[in-house]
């Protein structure tokens, strides 16, 4: 793979809060940036150097699009194959579309999951009335998720009967599906790893995540789990990353349950919300580091400054009036970064606060501190 020094152009799939950030960072390293999605004015394009909104489907703009950068990585996971392997032929891809393929559609994922011995919870697809009828009795608590493009708790349906499976099934509208069971876990957590064309890894400490109605709120590293977990956690995301072969940031969701044991969630082939306090906490954030891997570039240190919290920040906090920002920024150890989004929508990522401090509890703390402070 040749090196794509600063100042060349670096062509981003997506357009979202995750390439805003991308971006951000590529453009103060010197590189320019051209963003492609089916939105205008959108987090990315607000800071990009070109914005293409186009649909994924227009394979013709895509040729443009690549034609015009000298690599192309991804702002999320749901980009359409045909989308990747058009511009995989003008312009160079990274990670590779097939990583794509495996981790966009959970069905496929939790299988080459199984297939290649990493600890995934209990799961069973289903594809007719029939797998259904055939998995849910026995199963226990289970939660039925569509099989493609899923994210913040869409397309889940907790089920714990086959009345309840077969109602939810017709809300998707009968598409392909996934049954898992429920995992009683003690904790969440996750691991944002990165690796290099030639095989270097670098791994950010695993942060202790704690969710709301299926969506990330408050993120803390380091967490605060044993040395033992947190070794196989990063052995188990270092082991993806090879089987994958990524060439730039995976983050690998887990579960850990009550026996100690870590079952893998989710992964998510780019920066992950969970790994957004590197901004402001690290020598090297999450998207630098994706920037450097697909770029061909040495990897950047992950140490961590000082222990953080990261909380998010959704549309229904904004209410009936804007949120009280100047009391949050009192708080000096305290950042504020929002995504550029002008409409509020309940359960819409529109910002997030990062807190530091001298322990994750006191980072923790003051990261929810300052969230109740935007609401006055």
């Amino acid at each position: 793979m040749k090196t794509v020094l600063p100042g060349s152009t670096i062509g981003v799939l997506g357009s979202g809060q995750l390439g805003r950030m991308f971006a951000i960072a590529a453009r103060r390293m010197g590189y320019r940036v051209h963003t492609y999605s089916p939105d205008r004015d959108s987090p990315t394009g607000q800071v990009a150097d070109v914005e293409v909104d186009a649909p994924y489907e227009d394979l013709d703009r895509v040729r443009d699009f690549a034609s015009a950068v000298d690599v192309v990585t991804f702002e999320f996971e749901n980009v359409p194959a045909a989308t990747a392997e058009t511009a995989a032929r003008y312009a160079l891809v990274r990670p590779a579309g097939d990583v794509l393929h495996t981790t966009q559609h959970r069905l496929r994922e939790k299988t080459f999951l199984r297939q290649h011995g990493f600890p995934v919870t209990r799961f069973e697809a289903i594809r007719s009335e029939e797998d259904l009828r055939g998995a849910v009795p026995g199963f226990g608590p289970a939660i039925l998720k569509t099989a493609g493009f899923g994210y913040d708790g869409k397309g889940q349906y907790r089920v714990s009967s086959l009345p309840e499976a077969e109602a939810a099934w017709q809300k998707m509208e009968r598409q392909e599906a996934v049954l898992e069971a429920v995992v009683d876990f003690e904790a969440e957590l996750s691991v944002v790893g990165v690796r290099s064309h030639t095989g270097a890894c670098a791994f950010f400490a695993p942060s202790a995540n704690e969710h709301v109605n299926g969506i990330l709120d408050v993120s803390v590293a380091p967490s605060p789990f044993s040395t033992e977990v947190t070794q196989e956690a990063t052995a188990i995301t270092r082991g993806l990353l090879e089987q994958l072969n990524v060439t730039g940031v995976l983050c690998v969701e887990f579960f850990l349950t009550r026996d100690s044991r870590l079952l893998i969630n989710e992964l998510a082939p780019r920066p992950h919300n969970s790994g957004h306090l590197t901004i402001d906490a690290c020598v090297t954030s999450q998207f630098e580091q994706q920037l450097r891997a697909v770029c061909g570039l040495p990897l950047g240190s992950t140490e961590m400054l000082r222990p953080a919290a990261m909380a998010n920040l959704l549309g229904d906090m904004w209410g009936v009036r804007e949120p009280d920002w100047a009391s949050t920024l009192a708080l000096p150890d305290v950042k504020l970064h929002l995504y550029g989004k002008t409409e509020p929508r309940p359960g819409r990522k529109m910002g997030h606060l990062t807190a530091t401090a001298a322990s994750p509890f006191g980072a923790a703390k003051l990261v929810r501190t300052a969230r109740a402070c935007l609401l006055g």
